[in-house]
């Protein structure tokens, strides 16, 4: 009985003294079938004019564990801005807004997350936008991560995200001072993405 409690001991201890395996985030990859960012920004005071960025890529580092968003980067092409006007479009991809031809990406990369409740969120990330870099924070709703249902059934994980920005501080200052365009920028995304150990 003594050798019996000894060893059952012996066990005991060595288990509790052993590490926990903790999980790691893993790497999520944009599926940008499933990606939508728009932007608005008021014109002459009357309305927003709504337009997105039809060519987007990217990826992050999530913990599925404690739902932390460890890291990451988006890529939106500025030529690929679309708000379905043809003239306006080009206007935009000019100096007096992208300049596109000098400036084809437009990134965004996490350098921080906190949580403000079980499944939201405050993604502090640095925003590079006409070859200036400025920080910016987005608030972020963790939506759903399952299997998929269909089509790949891989590991999903879908994002609500939005913010404002204002455009003059990455130096795009076009039609601010006559009132003709304005200042701020509401962003909005919604996006699903897939485990990357699903697609290798």
């Amino acid at each position: 009985m003594k050798r019996f409690l000894s060893t059952a001991a012996l066990t005991a201890s060595l288990a509790l003294s052993a590490p926990v395996a903790m999980a790691e985030p893993e790497t999520y990859v944009i599926d940008d079938e499933h990606f939508s960012m728009s932007f608005e920004v008021i014109h002459i005071g009357y309305a927003p004019v709504m337009g997105m960025f039809r060519d987007v890529e990217g990826q992050f580092d999530y913990d599925e564990e404690t739902k932390q968003l460890t890291s990451g980067t988006l890529t939106f092409k500025s030529k690929s801005v679309f708000t379905n006007h043809d003239k306006r479009d080009g206007h935009l991809r000019n100096k007096d807004f992208l300049n596109s031809g000098t400036f084809p990406d437009i990134t965004f990369e996490i350098t921080n997350f906190e949580a403000t409740g079980d499944n939201t969120g405050i993604v502090t990330g640095d925003l590079t936008l006409l070859g200036k870099t400025r920080p910016m924070d987005v608030d972020v709703t963790l939506n759903k991560s399952a299997e998929y249902p269909i089509g790949h059934e891989d590991y999903t994980l879908g994002i609500t995200a939005e913010t404002t920005i204002k455009r003059s501080n990455w130096g795009m200052t076009y039609g601010i001072d006559q009132d003709l365009v304005g200042d701020d920028v509401r962003l909005r995304f919604g996006l699903e993405a897939v485990k990357e150990s699903g697609w290798l």
